[in-house]
């Protein structure tokens, strides 16, 4: 973490802000640095009223195209729009050839220079904000990582899941069904015990950027960090819980998850941009232990995924970026060809509307990633429309999209529809009686030159390319 500041600062990418309140200034002062002259540029927040001066908030960490470059170890040096193809390019490429490397355990790291333990645990000790005005409290985890493991397999997960402020000593965190922390914390309730569970709630950006995405419940993100870094994550192994968390974590907690004990969490304000989930019974997490750096940065992000109008086209979002080169990653797994690029846009939340190019090669060849995306591992949850464009279309330039939508699609035929299909309580489609069920639907938007007709279709207008570039070195 230190060493990322040090280099976006470098990079002129890092804004220091001094005496904003962590009641709601924080938000929304991060909401407002997306109307400035650089794109989502990362805040540091410091002298946080009530809190000593060094005890930060870092927002938006991942959220401009150079910076998750460089977070991921990719060479890649534009914000511009136009290169976002070409970084999520970059990106599936390297998860192609990624290889995990367990962590290593080391028996001390910065992250114990402070020890808090027992009745000496106050979570209030860090400047946990309260993002947006109807957020039902402060919610210390919104960039954070939440480790558990399977309780008969010992896979360890690693996921970001928002977490509030319960008290002092205790935490209320929302999981989606389906995901894998909830599937462990199922099978220890089965068992009849309390499952153990540690949270980086600052650390190396690479954890949640990891983290905030799928991987397949057989490959831990520990080893999937340590792929990407090339070296081993070095990990301490918690006194309380057995769990490894990052030795140079700036803040981490250990506890257990009571299987007896809930407590009302929500309503927060999603990256759906609605308060989608609402208020509910969750397990409480207690807290036995604390450990933080000295002058710790808490790590935060603010999730509602609206930006102002005037930068309407420009919004970032990391996860666009993962989810798109997974997935893209995830469809030549399975044998479909030429894919020639992926989207996950940010206004769906990197979920909800999924453009797909490719260079169609046989009948039903568009039909077949439609359907396959729609339903694999990054494209299932809370979906909503995926949309196929032949190669000449920009997956990630909106007007090129629409305008193979407006020319090339025919609603009675190039539009099918999946039912009863998964989702979750953010979902703010889903009616509130029916969020304990989370169904869905899906439309599977054709948006091709029919491949009977190719050579035939009404032809484009456009300029010769070499003409182009001749024009321009005579006249401008």
């Amino acid at each position: 973490m230190r060493n990322f500041l040090k280099k976006v600062d470098q990079m002129g990418e890092l804004v220091h802000i001094q005496g904003a309140h962590w009641n709601e200034e924080i938000g929304a002062l991060r909401f407002m640095a997306r109307k400035g002259d650089l794109d989502c540029p990362a805040i540091l927040f410091d002298d946080i009223p009530d809190y000593p001066s060094g005890y930060r908030v870092l927002c938006g960490s991942p959220n401009s195209s150079r910076r998750l470059a460089m977070i991921l170890g990719i060479e890649h040096d534009s914000n511009e729009p136009s290169a976002y193809l070409d970084l999520i390019r970059k990106i599936r490429d390297r998860l192609k050839d990624i290889k995990s490397i367990p962590p290593k355990v080391v028996k001390d790291g910065p992250v114990m220079e402070n020890v808090r333990k027992g009745n000496d645990v106050d979570l209030f000790e860090f400047p946990a904000p309260k993002w947006q005005p109807g957020d039902s409290g402060r919610y210390i985890g919104t960039m954070d990582a939440v480790i558990s493991r399977d309780p008969e397999q010992e896979r360890v997960n690693m996921g970001t899941y928002r977490t509030m402020i319960r008290d002092k000593t205790s935490l209320l965190t929302y999981v989606d069904p389906g995901k894998h922390f909830h599937h462990h914390r199922n099978r220890w309730f089965e068992l009849g015990k309390d499952m153990p569970v540690a949270i980086c709630f600052g650390a190396d950006p690479l954890f949640p950027v990891i983290s905030g995405v799928e991987f397949p419940e057989n490959l831990s993100e520990l080893e999937v960090a340590g792929g990407f870094r090339g070296q081993p994550v070095e990990v301490i192994k918690g006194e309380i819980t057995g769990l490894p968390f990052p030795a140079d974590a700036e803040i981490v907690v250990e506890g257990f998850v009571s299987r007896e004990q809930r407590d009302i969490e929500g309503p927060f304000a999603e990256f759906t941009g609605y308060y989608g989930s609402g208020a509910h019974l969750e397990p409480v997490i207690n807290i036995k232990a604390v450990y933080f750096r000295n002058q710790p940065v808490l790590h935060g992000l603010l999730t509602n995924g609206r930006p102002p109008k005037d930068r309407i086209g420009r919004r970032i979002d990391f996860r666009t970026f993962l989810r798109s080169a997974q997935l893209w990653h995830q469809l030549e797994l399975v044998g479909i060809p030429d894919i020639r690029g992926v989207y996950c846009h940010p206004a769906g939340g990197a979920r909800m509307w999924v453009v797909i190019s490719l260079k169609q090669r046989y009948v039903g060849h568009s039909k077949q990633a439609l359907a396959v995306a729609s339903q694999t591992h990054t494209g299932a949850f809370l979906g909503r429309y995926v949309i196929t464009v032949d190669e000449d279309v920009d997956p990630t330039y909106d007007y090129d999209v629409i305008w193979a939508l407006s020319t090339r699609s025919d609603p009675v035929n190039t539009i099918d529809f999946l039912r009863k299909t998964w989702s979750g309580p953010l979902d703010p489609q889903i009616p509130a009686e029916l969020k304990q069920f989370c169904y869905n639907s899906r439309a599977l938007i054709d948006a091709c030159i029919p491949f009977e007709r190719k050579g035939q279709y009404a032809p484009t207008a456009r300029f010769d390319r070499n003409m182009i570039k001749r024009l321009k070195e005579k006249f401008l």
